[in-house]
């Protein structure tokens, strides 16, 4: 179910992000990010990118609001902001848009820069979870086992 946009308190969830940012960790980028995600009960949950010196392993902040969701005891993202060191709405990178997609579903809503998407509008045919169930009930070792006795 999508929630209504206008039952949904951005300006809250923009300022939990915004809380968010100011903790970042970004030492050599000098870029903070801030993100707060609504959660389907009611929580909202936050996260902030944390840099490393060897630059692969650094966290972006959805990883962070990701852990946190779980960490407090799971459940869906419905709405989700994102934003830099200025406080601005930020798009997430593609990383990100599919962390997001696999916890907040197709409805899941992001506050962008142009006004309110979902997941779906976002990242329009994304892979995820059930793209994984779709190939394993095909290729199950059962199935595999029918098809090679069948040809022959």
């Amino acid at each position: 179910m999508t929630p209504d946009p206008r039952r949904i308190d951005w300006r809250a969830l923009t300022d939990a992000a915004r809380e968010a940012m100011s903790q970042a960790y970004a030492p050599y980028s000098g870029y903070p990010v801030g993100v707060a995600g609504l959660v389907d009960d009611g929580r909202v949950v936050v996260g902030c990118n944390v840099e490393n010196a060897s630059y692969g392993v650094g966290l972006c902040a959805e990883c962070g609001l990701v852990s946190s969701l779980h960490a407090t005891g799971g459940g869906q993202l419905v709405a989700v902001v994102c934003v830099d060191g200025d406080g601005n709405v930020l798009m997430p990178c593609g990383r990100c848009r599919q962390l997001l997609f696999e916890h907040g579903g197709p409805d899941m809503q992001i506050s962008l820069a142009g006004g309110i998407k979902t997941m779906d509008e976002l990242l329009p045919d994304a892979f995820g979870p059930a793209a994984l169930a779709a190939f394993g009930s095909a290729h199950s070792p059962g199935q595999a086992q029918q098809e090679t006795h069948s040809d022959g």
